[in-house]
């Protein structure tokens, strides 16, 4: 294998699968990538097993061939040469890495160690705006569990239902629900569980132009981003019904100015307790008075405007859960509903009943 490729081409490709490879070290074979350099089109492949991406690679291809590289150290060498790069297999166990004055030797393992990409046989396929498919994970993600022992919450549920499509985020003390339109057409009822890593990352490939096409298999789920692919081992299990999650008669209803709340609620917890991160929240007509203490430190609190008109009511929050929901969302005024000190709180934006939040109260 022998081919040429420029520093920045390289550069951008190994940077976008840093946080794919596997970084413990319990396979060898998962701290590498798979160059399979073709004089038609030259492809990098690096999997953890959980999460797969296949990416083109621009290069001049003068002899083809397949090598497993280490991916961290190559990534190192390119970031620190300069000038166009050859790269040139010896013996099918090292790769000569050249840049003007500079060369390098590296280690390398056979391709058939590799782990094979899945075929995606009768896979449902849906298309989608790189827009919408990153609004919707970047407002659930947040709520998701991580390395949590009920292992279906430790990712977002993708629930399919004819042209609607919904992504649920839970770690059982709050969550995100969100539904969008998909394009007519589409039909049938599946429910799958993508990996929190996987929707993390296939974010960062969600701002370009065109249409995603997302395909719904058995074990797997694949993501075609222009000429980019990403795949995801789904998460066995099941998932919590979310619907039943949603408090439908809260009664206790206001309208807050977004920013204001979050600018509140963080000069308040600044005294809360770091573990519990506790707010109290004591709500009459027209105010909403936010409060903390911490026996050791002291005590703060802050009152703000809020269109309520109800009757008077006290219930504690964990502070990060509500500042989490209020910074991904975007409206001027959330609306909230609440019933009793210890019920399930509603939040939503005022201008999209799309997406909805729930956050569970604590005690305080």
């Amino acid at each position: 294998m022998k081919l040429s490729v420029s520093k920045q081409e390289m550069q951008d490709r190994l940077s976008n699968i840093q946080n794919i490879v596997e970084k413990r070290n319990t396979m060898p074979i998962l701290s590498h990538f798979l160059l399979d350099a073709k004089k038609n089109g030259s492809f990098i492949t690096a999997t953890d097993i959980e999460t797969a991406i296949r990416e083109p690679l621009d290069a001049q291809v003068q002899e083809e061939g397949r090598l497993c590289i280490p991916a961290r150290k190559l990534f190192e060498i390119v970031r620190e040469i300069e000038g166009d790069i050859t790269l040139e297999s010896e013996d099918g166990q090292w790769i000569k890495v050249s840049a003007g004055h500079s060369s390098f030797r590296l280690a390398c393992l056979a391709p058939e160690e590799f782990p094979g990409w899945p075929e995606m046989k009768e896979a449902e396929e849906i298309q989608m705006e790189p827009a919408v498919l990153a609004q919707m994970i970047e407002k659930t993600l947040y709520a998701a569990g991580e390395s949590d022992t009920r292992y279906t919450l430790n990712g977002l549920l993708f629930h399919l239902n004819n042209e609607i499509l919904t992504v649920v985020g839970t770690d059982g003390h709050r969550m995100a629900v969100i539904s969008r339109q998909l394009p007519a057409g589409v039909s049938g009822e599946k429910k799958v569980i993508v990996p929190r890593k996987t929707a993390s990352e296939l974010r960062k490939f969600l701002d370009k132009e065109g249409k995603v096409s997302v395909l719904i298999g058995k074990n797997h789920i694949l993501f075609k981003v222009l000429d980019i692919e990403f795949l995801a081992r789904l998460i066995e299990g099941t998932y919590p019904n979310y619907s039943q999650v949603i408090p439908l008669a809260n009664e206790k209803k206001l309208l807050v100015n977004r920013e204001g709340m979050i600018r509140a609620l963080r000069r308040v917890s600044v005294m809360s307790r770091e573990r519990s991160n506790a707010v109290k929240i004591d709500l009459g007509t027209g105010v909403m008075t936010f409060s903390s203490s911490n026996p050791d430190l002291g005590e703060a609190k802050d009152e703000l405007e809020v269109d309520y008109k109800g009757e008077a009511l006290a219930v504690g929050f964990n502070a990060r859960y509500l500042l989490d929901v209020l910074t991904v969302m975007s409206a001027e005024t959330v609306a909230i509903e609440l019933q009793d000190p210890l019920s399930p709180t509603l939040m939503k934006e005022e201008a999209d009943d799309e997406y909805k939040c729930v956050v569970m109260p604590m005690r305080v």
